[in-house]
């Protein structure tokens, strides 16, 4: 080799060596973040911490909603691939078609996760953690369930797939009830597994607990009598509200037909219809203990009063109202034992325009409950038919204007609570308006009494009796309307009552919906199953006034979604 060629070798070697000094000098210094970046970017993930959301108990710390722990397993799919061997493994072992599952994958070929399978029983996440299928990783998520089932689901409610609220309390208390899932920064090797804890980003906040004024034990009491009703009378529907007067909390409020909110996969909307606040209804005679209330207000009337009813009917413009019989002449509490419209619309239209209406208005019934429960209604109420003979006439009877089973009840209330308008309590630390007084209290005193007539032997509510306790209530049965009018044979039956009549404790409205049996009255459907529940539950809320500790939903066994 000449000289001028050894110089030229040994000028080339001196500048590959100095170009991979260079090159390896500018990665380990000047390059280092980006190469720190790049690595990161390829080995750590941020991963989704889940948080139970928070449980629903009765009054006495029984659980009405509860999260379990369930397994759901993913994929990362910038990581792992399944084959078509194991899609169709997988698909098999979940319970899941196989082409649901390829086109769950497809469609989030693109991201760092989908779920692969969600939310499984035990034995059958058990059955796909034992086919090993490389990248599939398993996760805890958790599942509503509800121990009460079709018992107290119109008020619970439900939650979807996701954990999110869709009725009920569920709903209506969604955003203390949820909570919010953490976000955790973790290191995984090159299989795709956590190897580190890098911190978190955002730490989880766990759903709150909320507790509820039913009383669980109550609830099922009140389904079961429903439910008989629903079968004895061939009803259409029925529902049943009890409140506590003093604390004017609810212990209780059913509907049948219900729905199972565990079986996720059934959705019947009419059977999830909570009607106790969604429909709404003629009150009929249930209004007219209000009347004598306005009767007895203007002072031309005292309980002493006599009303002529003869011939037992009577003519209002071109409206003919009629009794059953003719009753002839009856002082004010007789005229509400038995129910006489002829007698109501005579003392409604001795009275100034507005004073009937005056006296529904206060007693709330006009008005929304403000419960808090999704889908509530309040019902149509026109003032402007009080300017009316004909208006103001019906309306003594509880025709011309709907309400809420919920709003009849709330207006009761002022009666069970000696002329004090309370708001009506669902949940612990709901904010209530102040009590108020609306009514004098001898003046709902001597109604109370009147009412008392009502559930006897010559009373419209006799099957309403209890033995050994003092009950006042009201009857009610309403045509239903259609588009060609007031239908014969198409009926609400309803019944207001409240026990005992001189103190009372427990208030309890009953609405049947259509009865198609061989009885259709408030007096013969409704006020039965007053009489019944009463008699179950009466000496059990007087045992059981104070309320015991909840107990944390943390402390059930876990059980099977």
């Amino acid at each position: 080799m000449t000289l001028a060629r050894h110089r030229i070798f040994v000028c080339g070697v001196m500048t590959v060596a100095f170009l991979l000094v260079g090159a390896t000098v500018y990665r380990t210094v000047i390059d280092a973040s980006f190469l720190r970046d790049e690595g990161a970017a390829r080995a750590e993930r941020v991963e989704r911490v889940t948080v139970h959301r928070g449980s629903i108990f009765d009054r006495r710390g029984v659980p009405l909603s509860v999260s379990t722990p369930v397994t759901s397993f993913w994929l990362d799919p910038q990581i792992d691939t399944l084959s078509a061997n194991d899609i169709a493994r997988v698909a098999d072992a979940a319970g899941i078609s196989r082409s649901r599952l390829v086109f769950r994958l497809e469609t989030a070929s693109d991201s760092k996760f989908v779920f692969v399978a969600r939310r499984l029983l035990p034995t059958v996440a058990t059955r796909i953690e034992a086919l090993k299928v490389k990248g599939i990783r398993s996760m805890t998520e958790y599942r509503r369930y509800y121990p009460l089932g079709e018992v107290a689901a119109h008020v619970v409610g439900i939650t979807d797939i996701d954990d999110s609220g869709q009725e009920g309390i569920e709903l209506a208390l969604d955003h203390a009830l949820q909570g919010r899932h953490g976000l955790k920064r973790v290191l995984r090797d090159m299989d795709g597994n956590n190897i580190r804890d890098r911190g978190y980003e955002r730490l989880p906040r766990f759903g709150q607990d909320v507790s509820l004024t039913l009383d669980a034990r109550i609830q099922y009491l009140a389904f079961d009598e429903v439910k008989r009703a629903v079968e004895e009378h061939q009803a259409k529907s029925a529902t049943l509200v009890m409140v506590d007067v003093e604390h004017s909390e609810i212990l209780a409020m059913v509907n049948y037909p219900s729905y199972n909110p565990n079986q996720s996969s059934r959705r019947d909307f009419a059977r999830m219809r909570n009607r106790a606040v969604a429909d709404a209804y003629e009150p009929g005679s249930t209004i007219k203990p209000f009347l004598m209330l306005a009767a007895l207000e203007s002072g031309r009337y005292t309980p002493e009063t006599t009303v002529d009813t003869a011939p037992g009917s009577y003519t209002v413009g071109n409206k003919l109202i009629e009794d059953p019989i003719d009753y002839g002449v009856m002082a004010l509490p007789q005229l509400l034992a038995k129910s006489s419209q002829v007698g109501a619309t005579k003392i409604a239209l001795s009275l100034p325009k507005t004073a009937v209406l005056d006296v529904l208005v206060r007693a709330g019934l006009s008005d929304p409950t403000y419960l808090g429960l999704p889908g509530e209604t309040a019902g149509v109420f026109r003032p402007e038919e009080a300017e009316h003979d004909v208006g103001r006439a019906v309306m003594s009877y509880g025709y011309g204007f709907t309400a809420t089973p919920l709003q009849l009840i709330q207006s009761y209330l002022c009666l069970a609570a000696g002329g004090v308008r309370r708001e009506l309590k669902l949940f612990e630390g709901a904010q209530l308006l102040p009590d108020r007084r609306v009514f004098a209290s001898d003046t709902v005193a001597d109604v109370v009494r009147m009412m008392e007539g009502v559930v006897s032997a010559e009373g419209t509510a006799r099957l309403g009796e209890v033995s050994g306790l003092r009950i006042a209530g009201k009857t009610g049965t309403s045509r239903k309307v259609s588009s060609t009018g007031y239908q014969d044979d198409r009926h609400i039956a309803l019944f207001v009552g409240m026990v005992p009549a001189d103190a009372p404790k427990l208030l309890m409205a009953v609405v049947v919906n259509e009865p198609r049996g061989e009885f259709y009255s408030g007096g013969t459907v409704a006020a039965p199953i007053f009489a019944r529940l009463i008699e179950k539950t009466f000496r059990l809320v007087e045992s059981n006034a104070a309320r015991p500790l909840s107990m944390s939903a943390r402390d059930l066994p876990d059980g099977d979604a």
